[in-house]
């Protein structure tokens, strides 16, 4: 069982890294790209703060980007093939292609929507709140989304599913911190552009990691690596 978990999550979440860093060099670093020079042109002009600091450019930020979402795919590819291991331990059911699916809209439903709805992805030059707050009020969002959506789908009595929508929705009720006052460097009409294409890149992540993990699985259980 172990041997499978790691291997369908492995497989499925090197795939997925591939999807995302290619949505990642095909449009969302160019929109980083064009937030920085909106970013460095307002500095000279006084109108942020911006630190020199090492950045990495070229092939080398491209490499790095690559190897940051492979890590990270890999990671939540294992979690979802635990979660699917125990799905079948209760259910006596493995998690197919089809099911796969349906988990990977409840990650980016989780991962990356709930928690976009208060804090939407934003490119360099925009002004944001604490980094500890941002990163507190995203995590409690993701796990109050997904442990509400399991509660919403897995247990048959109403009583639960009433839980499991309050729990989607308290994050929300709480609202996320709130960035500093000023002006932002960059155009509106490019930070909507970055948030809907970090929210397809997202998407597109989580629906290869569950469709081809839940394949991979169901695969591996017929025929075991």
């Amino acid at each position: 069982m172990f041997q499978r978990i790691f291997a369908a999550g492995l497989l499925a979440g090197f795939l997925a890294g591939l999807v995302l860093s290619a949505m990642h060099w095909v449009r969302i670093d160019p929109l980083i790209a064009a937030a920085e020079t909106y970013e460095d042109a307002a500095a000279q002009h006084g109108a942020t703060a911006h630190a020199q600091a090492w950045e990495p450019e070229g092939f080398e930020r491209s490499a790095l980007t690559f190897l940051a979402n492979l890590v990270i795919a890999i990671g939540f590819g294992l979690l979802l093939s635990g979660a699917f291991a125990l799905r079948e331990a209760v259910s006596g059911k493995s998690p197919d292609a089809r099911e796969g699916l349906l988990w990977g809209i409840g990650g980016f439903a989780a991962f990356a929507l709930a928690p976009a709805a208060g804090l939407p992805p934003v490119p360099p030059g925009m002004l944001g709140a604490d980094i500890f707050a941002r990163q507190a009020w995203w995590l409690g969002t993701a796990i109050a989304t997904a442990g509400g959506l399991a509660l919403l789908v897995f247990p048959r009595r109403a009583a639960w599913r009433v839980l499991g929508a309050a729990l989607i929705l308290a994050p929300h009720l709480v609202a996320a911190p709130a960035p500093p006052p000023g002006t932002d460097a960059v155009p509106a009409a490019l930070a909507t552009q970055f948030v809907a294409a970090s929210l397809v890149a997202a998407a597109l992540f989580w629906l290869t990691l569950g469709g081809v993990g839940g394949w991979l699985y169901a695969r591996f259980e017929r025929s075991p690596p």
